[in-house]
């Protein structure tokens, strides 16, 4: 009876310190898998911001609108007071930003003028803006035809235009030059009643300044009051045009228009955009335009 007794406490401690043994091989296996097992962080690409181009850099432009700035002249506006919002109130009649971004450009004849008071019937008014090149802030520093390609692209709506229905909103103006009479608008982009006439100056005749006297005129397009994008790109001497107006299904590549320095062209220029205003019979009729985008370009 004793050994009964004694193997069966025998077996009972063997079985305890197997289970217990296992048990325990158990949770060191169970452990050392945990130990193997590693999370490891899978690096994640940092993303790159998105920088959008301005649609407007207005270091590359001053605006003139048609308010005296006290010595009988349109008013010139910086970029500084553009980009922080600073412009008078009279100011922000002529000139002020949408809410979708877009700029209003709204114009009559006042008198006021970039060359001075003018009289009714004589000279044209307008809120425009005026090409600093790379951003140098001078009037003096302007663009070759003879070297380079220089771009312009501007994208604009025309609300309306009282009167008789003209309006320029975009331009190549040539610049006093030395050796060189005047300064001529050489190339004039006009909104005629809804169509887009490219208006642009030819060789003149022997000793004759370049002025409208030989000018030609073609219709590109009728863009109505759409949306659209015109484009001038002068490239070795050349000028070309592109125009488009998705509403109207217009999609104009560049077309060559005219050799300037293949016919003696050797002013120096800048580009313009905006809102001149053919009119001046009275104070009344008013024209606008929205501004949406210009972009410029000038490749050496």
């Amino acid at each position: 009876m004793k050994k009964h007794l004694i193997y069966l406490v025998l077996i009972s401690v063997m079985f305890t310190y197997a289970c217990s043994s296992s048990q325990e091989s158990d949770i060191e296996t169970i452990e050392e898998d945990e130990e193997e097992i590693e999370i490891i962080d899978e690096p994640t690409e940092e993303e790159t911001p998105i920088i959008e181009t301005p649609k407007i850099v207005w270091k590359n432009w001053y605006l003139s609108v048609p308010i005296n700035n006290g010595d009988g002249k349109a008013t010139s506006i910086y970029y500084e007071a553009i980009e922080n919002n600073t412009l008078t109130t009279a100011q922000s009649e002529y000139f002020y930003k949408n809410e979708d971004g877009s700029y209003t450009m709204f114009t009559k004849f006042t008198g006021f003028t970039t060359s001075g008071l003018s009289a009714l019937g004589d000279k044209y008014c307008r809120t425009e803006l005026r090409e600093f090149w790379k951003g140098n802030q001078s009037t003096s520093d302007n663009w070759p035809m003879e070297t380079g390609t220089h771009i312009l692209e501007t994208t604009l709506k025309v609300d309306f235009v009282e009167g008789n229905g003209r309006t320029i909103v975009a331009q190549i103006h040539g610049k006093e030059t030395t050796g060189l009479e005047g300064a001529p608008a050489t190339v004039k982009i006009r909104w005629n009643s809804g169509e887009i006439q490219v208006d642009y100056y030819t060789k003149p005749d022997a000793g004759e300044p370049w002025t409208s006297a030989f000018d030609d005129k073609i219709n590109v397009g009728k863009v109505d009051n759409e949306i659209f994008t015109f484009k001038i790109k002068i490239e070795n001497g050349k000028f070309y045009y592109a125009l488009v107006c998705e509403a109207k299904g217009i999609n104009t590549d560049y077309t060559l228009i005219y050799d300037y320095v293949g016919n003696g062209y050797g002013h120096e220029n800048y580009f313009k955009t905006g809102n001149y205003y053919g009119w001046h019979d009275d104070y009344v009729k008013t024209a606008q335009v929205t501004l949406y985008e210009v972009k410029t370009e000038h490749l050496e």
